[in-house]
């Protein structure tokens, strides 16, 4: 059933921004000091024939969404803008009208299997679909700001049954009989008056120092900290997330015991341990988790939760991980894919899920509802996001209502890329005693104050709807 306040999108513009690492950033086996990112505008079309625009924006991290042994970072990157240059066409041209819930869902369902399965038929090794899902991610996040652009309007109160056509059971599956999604919407899970600040985490990178005595020399000399020490007195931190090998498990008890150690001595008070999908056997987080409680209790209760140590395709690894859950909360990040994987990686023992925007806007309302309906507690993770990237990324966290704030880290690897969002909205891009202020972010659409932020964007490339 159509709403009068339906839309649809009529042209896609986009164009890449380079940005340099200060430091490397480790995910699992590989190490980076750059990204690009994506940003993409969508101009949308109501009913009444009046017009808006909408913008959003992803980091292409290829390391992250693709692991790979026999393909190299650039013929990866390569392979994720050119799907980009396909999608833009793809988006300019979809066929459904609606809310961006809609539209964003059908986008998923209907036409990006095929794409994907097109796209990868020539390729000696097929892109994932959390590759795919990333470079989707930009358009679905520019549909949703336009409609609250369009309807002058925050697009988190565009969330109900006065703008959706189709409550959650048509979109939704529940898994318990005690659970049904019959006339409820997305709105009903979200935090009805959200935080203006959040506690926020600080990502460990494998390769960062924890003191000045583990610097090499090599560290930039740019007013910034360069030591965990010095972050977390410099910002007041917390909470810190830690980056594991998850296939050396000295090292990984050691690295805990020297962070929490540390944390101890500081003031903070929570840790996470993140293993970036290495580990095939329970058994190995829950020897380290064991020794932990054994020699050290006093830094296992500081762990609030461990993230996705096993490999993110949960129907090709499923894997029993109610061994490792039981001793503490264990979340699902990558596999995350879309609320199917939540539901199959309940089923398989995981405690909770870590929302990310660059798995679609629509895709992280879904598993959200999802999740929170069948009792699983949320993070909301980073991507590292910069500029754009960073305001549905902390709006996200806000109005879902975690367990302990929100992940942002692109301050600390880049934090001069993000200079012109930040003069609008400082609180965001800077951590003061150990919180994001969320505060200026005010407005129609995820509350950008786009024509307030004076970034010059390179030369975008248009798609225009072709004429019917």
């Amino acid at each position: 059933m159509s709403k009068p306040t339906d839309m649809r999108i009529t042209s896609v513009s986009y164009c890449y921004l380079p940005v340099e690492m200060r430091m490397p950033l480790k995910f699992g086996a590989e190490s980076v000091s750059s990204v690009n990112c994506i940003r993409v505008a969508v101009k949308v079309e109501g009913i009444d024939g009046r017009t808006a625009d909408g913008w959003g924006e992803t980091p292409l991290s290829v390391t992250w969404a693709w692991p790979s042994a026999t393909m190299t970072y650039a013929e990866r990157y390569e392979a994720m803008t050119a799907f980009c240059d396909q999608l833009a066409g793809v988006w300019a041209n979809l066929p459904t009208t609606g809310h961006p819930l809609d539209i964003g869902h059908a986008f998923v369902e209907q036409s990006l299997p095929a794409m994907l399965d097109e796209f990868n038929a020539s390729r000696r090794e097929p892109m994932p679909e959390l590759a795919a899902l990333i470079a989707a991610s930009a358009f679905d996040l520019a549909a949703h700001d336009a409609f609250g652009m369009l309807h002058e309007m925050d697009t988190y109160d565009s969330y109900g049954g006065d703008f959706l056509s189709a409550d959650l059971s048509h979109y939704l599956t529940p898994q318990d009989e005690s659970v049904s999604f019959a006339g409820k919407y997305p709105s009903d899970f979200l935090v009805s008056s959200p935080p203006q600040s959040l506690p926020v985490w600080h990502l460990v990178g494998g390769l960062d120092p924890l003191e000045s005595a583990d610097c090499s020399g090599t560290e930039p000399d740019d007013g910034y900290p360069v030591t965990l020490r010095d972050w977390i007195e410099r910002d007041g931190l917390k909470c810190l997330k830690i980056k594991l090998r998850g296939n050396d498990s000295v090292w990984d008890y050691d690295r805990l015991v020297a962070v929490g150690e540390m944390s101890l001595e500081l003031g903070v008070t929570h840790l996470s341990a993140d293993f970036n999908c290495t580990v095939t056997d329970p058994g190995y987080v829950n020897a380290i988790l064991d020794r932990l409680k054994s020699e050290r209790p006093e830094l296992f209760d500081l762990l609030l939760y461990v993230e996705q140590p096993f490999p993110y395709d949960l129907r090709a690894n499923q894997i029993d991980v109610s061994s490792v859950s039981e001793r503490k909360p264990l979340f699902l990040d990558e596999s995350a894919h879309d609320w199917r994987y939540v539901a199959l990686g309940r089923q398989l023992g995981w405690s909770g899920v870590a929302l990310k925007t660059c798995k679609t806007q629509t895709g992280a309302l879904l598993s959200l509802c999802w999740a929170k309906a069948h009792g699983m507690p949320l993070m909301v993770q980073d991507l590292t996001n910069p500029m754009l990237a960073q305001i549905p990324h902390v709006r996200l966290a806000a109005h879902a209502g975690t367990i302990m704030g929100v992940e942002s880290n692109g301050m600390q690897f880049y934090p001069a890329a993000s200079a012109p969002e930040q003069r609008v909205h400082p609180g965001i891009y800077q951590r003061l005693g150990g919180r994001l202020d969320l505060s200026t972010l005010d407005g129609p659409g995820f509350g950008y104050r786009l024509a307030e932020i004076d970034r010059e964007l390179p030369e975008m490339v248009t798609f225009r709807r072709k004429s019917s």
